[in-house]
Order: structure tokens, then C-alpha cells, then sequence
């Protein structure tokens, strides 16, 4: 039996959590009118809490009148449409599930009852129950489905998922190590190809239970039933309406074709305010909308915007239809263009506020266990803020706007660190010619460098107005290092840039990359405040890019 707290509720400095001592908490009592009647339930439920002892001297008597007020007030009011969003009650229900021994049983009966769906109380709480039971998949399917609806508070329950995956993640390192006595797994790291067939329709079949709970996941087995095929090219599709879901998508034009995809924007229900980017696949590939789902789970609600967004995807049996935001300015690489067009480079102001950005988004991707796999400037899109830029912007650990800069959008390639053994490292190819990290060239094994050696390639185009090369020199405590072919201008702020491409183009194969990331951020941002005259000519620059790239 599980042993309950005996605090009462109404003592000074009492916990608020109910007797699973890990099970967050809602107050017992609040503020209620003398006519509410689960009000006598709680202050009887509180004195028998009270009374019940713990351990071997538990009170059985005190535990059945407990069993009974429980049992009494769900039996009825449970049921009450007016207390179906009552937090009082869901914490009724929870203590009931822990006494009786009931949960798997109480979580069912609220999940069709559809009631308290919208609290992370309920899923924190059942996930623990599981913890508790050994049945670890099972907690994290149903810390997934809480955070996929959104559960309130959000960050909360997102936290505290993310504190379940690294215990989780550290327990089974132990286990794994435990079992291999020559302790291979720190020697020998294992080495997977992340974007193989095999590798991919092995994680697809992984993942494939969460994929159903997830919201906005709709699935069918037949054929796509539109007039107009989907595989069609833009001039055959142009202003076709596309019915998905109850909703019509008119396709306005295109805003980027793959090797895999084609990217249309299009309006939604006949509302031109209302713009939409639909990515269109065949075969049908859901697997970057569970990348996005995973965003939504482990990036913070000021943070999220960074990554782009996605609604929904519809799954046919020969095509899927991922519908996503869409932003009307344009890509990091429409901007590095719109200089080299009139014969200059980018300002190394402008230079350095997207570095900041990119360094930023890697360093919140790469602490959330996930690697984008596919980091260029064509899938970097331009935000604006609504207001100037200033030296506190820069400053500020949080920010204090969202859809600041960049988002990073097309995660087809993203790599979901939670789906492989700790220390796994990658050898794959990811083809994209001048994107490919030096581990790629050289055929060694790689993890973050497929994300930083993308940000140093950026770096370079917006710099030099060129693709890099680098090149092999002597490293100044011996052995080797990698940079840039092209020599830095003097009047650049030489030492920042220097560090920048010697720190990522030469970092470890293993292990995070985070602080690294967090640190030469720090370099920059402290430059761009040591004169306020920066922050005005930047506020300036991005008005004008504004101005002249502007899409209607």
C-alpha cells in the first residue's frame, strides 16, 4: 500500500500534494461558497488523512473511512459536468485511484468520460503510477499524450517528462554498462547510419504508437480521393482547393521543392489573411511530424517559435500532407542573395545578430536531445520583431518576445537522440553539397557537427558571399585543425570569427556541445553591447531588409 501523507491540509506550511508523495499538488481547500458540497467531503477526507498513521502502525479504520469519503463523493459527483474542470475533484479522483489500488482503471474511466483531459495534473500523476509499477514505456506514452493536448501548466509537465527521459536515460547507461563488464559502451560507441532505410523504417515502427496519440495525426489506408493529384506540378495544381480534414486549402504558389517534398502556400477556407504551407510527400513520411510533436514537448513556450510549427498532417496511402505555418519574408538565404544581387556582402552587424540567432536555436535544440540534420540558410526562415532591438535584447537570457530572428523549419532530417542507446554516434551522408561536416568527408563518425559545421557554412556565405572550404593546418598545441581556405578581412572583429570556426570546426565527435554553444553566443552578444551604435545600425539594416524583401 502506498503510504500516505498525514499533514492536514489546513496546517501552516502543509503540502499540498496528495498522499503519493511525488504526485504534484492543488490545494485541498480553496475559497468556496457555504452551499458547495464536495466541501464537507475534503474537510472529512483531510481529518481522516489526519488520523491515518503510516507504516507498519497504519490505522485500518482511519484508511476505510478514507476508501468511504472517497468513495462516496466520486460516486456522486463524479460524474458532475460542473466539476469537470474543478481541480478539487480531479485530486479526489487521483487519491481514490491511489488507495484503491485502481489507477490504470480511474485513467480510463476519465479518458472516456473525457474529463480533467486538459490538466497535467492527471497525466504527471498516472505516469509516476506507472514509474512506480516498473512500466516505464507506458509512463512516457502517457507524459506524451498529456503535453500533445497541451495539458496545463505546459512547461511544468514538460519539465518534468524531460526529468523523467534523464533518469530514464541515465538508468539504462547504468544497466547497459552493468551487463558488459569490459564496459564497451564508453570504448566502443555504437554507430548507426540515422537516415538508412533500415534506421528509418525501424524508428518509424518505434514511434508509431505515439504517432496515433498525437493531435492533428489523421491516417488512411486508402489512396488520396482528390480530383487533381497531389504529385501534380505547380502549374496543374495552381488554385486547385485541396480538402483536408473538413477544412479547403487553396495552393496560391510554391515556396520550395526537395529532392523528397514539394513546399505550397496556401489559404485556408477562402480567408486570403490566412496562409498555410502544405508539404506534400509521396511516399507518404510522417516521421517530421512526430520531430515537430517532440519540439512542442521539450522547447519552451517563449523559445518554440524558433522551430516552426506544425498543425497537422493527413496520411494517405500514396502521399502525406504536412500542413505547417507559413512566413511571409522569406529565407536566411533570400537575404545572403539580396546583397550578392547589387554586388555586396552582408554588414557584419547583420552577420552577427544570425549568428547569435543560429547559435541560439542550436543551443536549445541540441540540450533538448535532438539534432536538425539538414542546417542551411534555405531552411532558416526570417522573423521580425514587432518593436527595435535593443541592448537588453541582446543581454537577456529569456527573451521577451516571441518569433525573434529565425526559425528553423524542414526537420525530414531531424535525429531524436531519445531513440538511440547513450553514446550512439552517427555515420551517414547527408548529401547536401558545401553542408557536409568534415566527420562526412572523411568518413568518421559525427553527432552535433552535422548541425555547427552547417552554422559555419552559413556563417561563411554571409560573410563572404561564397560556399566554404576548409582546410587542414597545424594546430597550436600540436596535431591538427581545420579552417576556413579564405583569409579573414582586417577590419572584421577577427578574434570572434577565428574562435567561432576553430571551436566548431574542430569539436569531439561525443559528448554535448551545449556550453561550447552557450559560450561564444556570450562573445557575441558582449560585442554587439559594447557599442550602442551597433544595436541602432542593426535596427536599421533589418528595417530596410525588411522593406525590400517583404512578400505580399
Amino acid at each position: 500500500m502506498v503510504i500516505l501523507d498525514r499533514t492536514p491540509a489546513s496546517a501552516p506550511g502543509a503540502p499540498s500534494s496528495p498522499p503519493r508523495k511525488s504526485t504534484p499538488g492543488v490545494p485541498w481547500e480553496e475559497a468556496s461558497q457555504p452551499s458547495d458540497p464536495i466541501l464537507p467531503y475534503l474537510r472529512s477526507i483531510s481529518k481522516a488523512m489526519d488520523e491515518l498513521g503510516t507504516g507498519p502502525q497504519c490505522d485500518a479504520s482511519a484508511l476505510d473511512r478514507l476508501k468511504c469519503y472517497l468513495t462516496e463523493c466520486i460516486r456522486k459527483y463524479g460524474d458532475e459536468y460542473q466539476y469537470s474542470t474543478d481541480p478539487r475533484l480531479l485530486k479526489i479522483w487521483i487519491l481514490y485511484a491511489d488507495v484503491t489500488e485502481t489507477f490504470p482503471k480511474v485513467y480510463k474511466q476519465l479518458e472516456e468520460k473525457r474529463m480533467f483531459l486538459e490538466h497535467g495534473l492527471l497525466y504527471e500523476s498516472y505516469a509516476l503510477y506507472l514509474c512506480a509499477e516498473g512500466r516505464i514505456e507506458e509512463a512516457d506514452r502517457v507524459y506524451v499524450t498529456g503535453i500533445s493536448r497541451k495539458a496545463e501548466p505546459l512547461d511544468h509537465l514538460k519539465e518534468t517528462h524531460l526529468m523523467f527521459l534523464k533518469h530514464l536515460e541515465h538508468f539504462v547507461e547504468e544497466a547497459d554498462v552493468d551487463s558488459q563488464p569490459s564496459k564497451k559502451l564508453k570504448n566502443e560507441p555504437s554507430v548507426v547510419d540515422p537516415w538508412s532505410a533500415c534506421t528509418m523504417n525501424s524508428l518509424l515502427e518505434t514511434i508509431n504508437g505515439d504517432l496515433r496519440t498525437f493531435i492533428g495525426y489523421h491516417k488512411s489506408n486508402k489512396v488520396y480521393y482528390g480530383k487533381v493529384p497531389l504529385t501534380s506540378s505547380l502549374n496543374v495544381l495552381r488554385n486547385k482547393v485541396i480538402e483536408l480534414g473538413g477544412r479547403k486549402y487553396q495552393i496560391k504558389g510554391s515556396t520550395g521543392t526537395g529532392a523528397f517534398a514539394k513546399v505550397y502556400k496556401s489559404t485556408v477556407d477562402g480567408n486570403a489573411e490566412e496562409m498555410v504551407a502544405l508539404k506534400i510527400q509521396s511516399p507518404p513520411f510522417p516521421w517530421e511530424f512526430y520531430m515537430y510533436r517532440q519540439l512542442d514537448m521539450r522547447i519552451s513556450e517563449v523559445e518554440r517559435p524558433s522551430f516552426g510549427y506544425a498543425h497537422e498532417i493527413h496520411i494517405f496511402s500514396d502521399v502525406s500532407v504536412l500542413v505547417c505555418d507559413y512566413l511571409p519574408y522569406g529565407t536566411l538565404l533570400d537575404v545572403i542573395n539580396s546583397h550578392l544581387v547589387v554586388g555586396r556582402y552582408m554588414d557584419e552587424v547583420l552577420c552577427m545578430y544570425y549568428t547569435i540567432e543560429m547559435l541560439k536555436i542550436l543551443e536549445t535544440l541540441h540540450s533538448a536531445g535532438m539534432i536538425h540534420g539538414d542546417f542551411k540558410p534555405d531552411n532558416l526562415l526570417i522573423c521580425y520583431l514587432s518593436g527595435e532591438i535593443t541592448e537588453e535584447t541582446f543581454r537577456s537570457e529569456t527573451r521577451d518576445e516571441q518569433n525573434q530572428g529565425l526559425s528553423l523549419v524542414d526537420w525530414g532530417r531531424g535525429i531524436d537522440l531519445k531513440l538511440f542507446r547513450a553514446g550512439t554516434e552517427f555515420r551517414g551522408d547527408c548529401g547536401t553539397s558545401g553542408f557536409r561536416c568534415v566527420e562526412m568527408q572523411e568518413h568518421r563518425n559525427w553527432t552535433y557537427q552535422v548541425d555547427t559545421y552547417g552554422l559555419c557554412a552559413i556563417v561563411h556565405m554571409m560573410l563572404y558571399g561564397a560556399p566554404m572550404s576548409v582546410q587542414k593546418v597545424p594546430g597550436a598545441g600540436g596535431g591538427y585543425e581545420y579552417q576556413p581556405k579564405a583569409p579573414f578581412k582586417r577590419y572584421w572583429n577577427v578574434e570572434l570569427w577565428k574562435k567561432l570556426f576553430s571551436t566548431l570546426l574542430n569539436a569531439p565527435s561525443n559528448g554535448s556541445d551545449v556550453a561550447v554553444l552557450r559560450g561564444l553566443r556570450a562573445a557575441f552578444r558582449e560585442h554587439m553591447c559594447s557599442n550602442r551604435q551597433l544595436v541602432g545600425k542593426l535596427n536599421q539594416m533589418l528595417a530596410k531588409q525588411k522593406a525590400s524583401l517583404c512578400s505580399s
